[in-house]
């Protein structure tokens, strides 16, 4: 594991990212929400790999180690909270992914700018407080594997999500039985191999369309047989088309 950096405030403020650029991993003793309101971002933490864009925010609490990479020019925005200082989503232990709308998203960018005078900022911090104990949550993450063999399998899924490997398969490449495989998809993750593999397959559409890729060689890229059949799905998971998506993460993009 590389070095945690410390830094002991989590900033509120907006960058620009370019495509590519990367945060190396780093913890606060503030909790800390993440938001980009274009572009796409990759968090891992120790709990996963999370994924924020112009729909959905991640809430990190604090003393979380977590690392960033940015897919397409990102507007970048976060948001600091002290501990004990109420905040938001104070019950959740782990990183959250909780969905943005029209409200949340102005009252982000206007917090994390620079226009706000110190009365205004606390007003603004205010309305996204109460706005934040009624968002909905949105579980868009990949879990990281704890047992090596499905780490392994994971990884084999994860390296070639074109090629259909099916659950017995992996299961001889790691040196385990079936049955055994299936038991740690369910015990970590909660969930079936299938399900886990469409998680996978659709976080890495999300980068892909995110970096420009078409619908359709996204689809194929990612391992879907069809193209409308990729559409379904990542409709179902995601709450929007990806054509909608991939349009949706270069709003707003330039300084």
């Amino acid at each position: 594991m590389s070095q945690i950096r410390h830094a002991p405030v989590a900033p509120t403020s907006t960058q620009f990212r370019d495509g590519g650029d990367t945060i190396d991993r780093h913890r606060h003793d503030d909790h800390q929400l993440i938001y980009v309101s274009s572009g796409v971002l990759a968090i891992t933490t120790e709990h996963g790999c999370w994924i924020a864009s112009r729909d959905r925010a991640l809430w990190v609490p604090a003393n979380t180690w977590h690392e960033h990479r940015f897919y397409g020019r990102s507007r970048f925005h976060t948001a600091g909270f002290p501990v004990g200082g109420g905040a938001p989503l104070l019950d959740a232990e782990r990183p959250t992914v909780i969905a943005v709308d029209a409200l949340v998203r102005e009252l982000l960018i206007a917090l994390t700018g620079t226009t706000l005078t110190r009365v205004e900022t606390r007003h603004v911090e205010a309305v996204l407080r109460d706005r934040l104990r009624r968002v909905t949550a949105q579980p868009v993450v990949l879990p990281t594997a704890r047992d090596r063999r499905l780490a392994d399998a994971c990884r084999l899924v994860e390296d070639d999500l074109r090629r259909p490997r099916t659950l017995a398969q992996l299961a001889g490449q790691v040196h385990t039985s079936e049955r055994t495989l299936s038991r740690l998809y369910r015990d970590e993750f909660g969930m079936s191999f299938p399900q886990w593999r469409t998680r996978a397959r659709t976080l890495t559409a999300m980068i892909m369309l995110a970096e420009g890729s078409s619908v359709t060689d996204t689809a194929h890229a990612c391992g879907w047989a069809t193209t409308s059949a990729f559409v379904h799905t990542f409709a179902r998971s995601t709450g929007t088309t990806p054509g909608a998506y991939r349009a949706g993460v270069g709003t707003d993009a330039a300084p």
